[in-house]
């Protein structure tokens, strides 16, 4: 499905006069002639507009490629529930004519980052969603010790941590009880995994806040991982230093379209007239 939508998608883009290009891969896959780039991030930076076909996971993936790029992204829908592609596949053709009338908005969404600050120079990695530190294979506690802006909040015994951005609220974090935040709040979301202790619940900060976790647990594996893809594991003692990103990502809405709209749709809510 996927090949014919791109085909599909390129000979609508040089119907309206625009030019085609797509990274090696895609090229390949939907068997285009077109111009190409060797990577993700090379595209957008050659763009000005940049169509992912996918979901959700797709999204995340091209989010962290081009971070900072500043290309609008267009998630167009191919599979199931997702929260960050703004066009189902067979409204395709009526959504790019919307696009070359302007009719659509560009939402900038920040990214948060995450350091192993005692892994010497080491590389911060990116989400968009979220960055989770959870068990292993082993089905045992972990234990972690959680700190805002240098003052303890607390310490965890639980199956994981999540720390996730506005945009990652109605993912991991909204399953493990936290709350859904509008993607225009500056927070970020703590939100604990099966806490051992009932009372703990999910905790929201500025997104400004510099948030450190550190890894107590000696004996069971522990890990990080970032947009539920990228794993690293992290050994006893090990900090995580956790906090906003200065890379953002910027995603075309179309006219008509609205984050609480989605959030009715997505998630099924439906509700009744009071009597007067």
């Amino acid at each position: 499905m996927s090949r014919e939508l791109i085909q599909r998608a390129a000979r609508l883009i040089r119907r309206s006069g625009r030019q085609v290009c797509c990274d090696v891969a895609t090229s390949e896959q939907a068997g285009l002639s077109v111009t190409q780039y060797s990577d993700t991030r090379e595209l957008a930076r050659h763009s000005d507009l940049l169509l992912v076909f996918g979901g959700d996971g797709t999204m995340l993936r091209v989010a962290r490629e081009t971070a900072g790029v500043g290309t609008p992204i267009l998630g167009v829908k191919v599979g199931g529930l997702g929260f960050l592609t703004a066009v189902q596949s067979p409204d395709l053709p009526k959504s790019l004519a919307k696009i070359w009338t302007g009719q659509f908005s560009i939402d900038t969404r920040s990214l948060i980052e995450a350091r192993i600050c005692n892994r010497g120079d080491r590389l911060p990695q990116l989400a968009l969603n979220d960055f989770v530190i959870g068990r292993g294979d082993i089905f045992r506690l972990i234990e972690l010790s959680v700190s805002v802006d240098e003052e303890l909040l607390t310490h965890y015994r639980c199956d994981g941590f999540i720390i996730s951005s506005p945009t990652g609220s109605t993912a991991y974090s909204l399953a493990a009880g936290g709350a859904i935040v509008s993607p225009k709040a500056d927070v970020l979301t703590l939100t604990p995994i099966c806490p051992h202790t009932l009372t703990n619940r999910s905790v929201i900060v500025n997104s400004h806040s510099s948030v450190v976790v550190k890894v107590l647990s000696q004996t069971v594996q522990t890990i990080l991982t970032a947009d539920g893809q990228v794993q690293t594991p992290l050994e006893a003692g090990d900090e995580v230093h956790l906090s906003q990103s200065r890379h953002s990502i910027r995603l075309l809405r179309l006219e008509g379209s609205a984050f609480f709209a989605t959030l009715r749709q997505k998630l099924n809510w439906s509700g009744g007239s009071l009597p007067t």
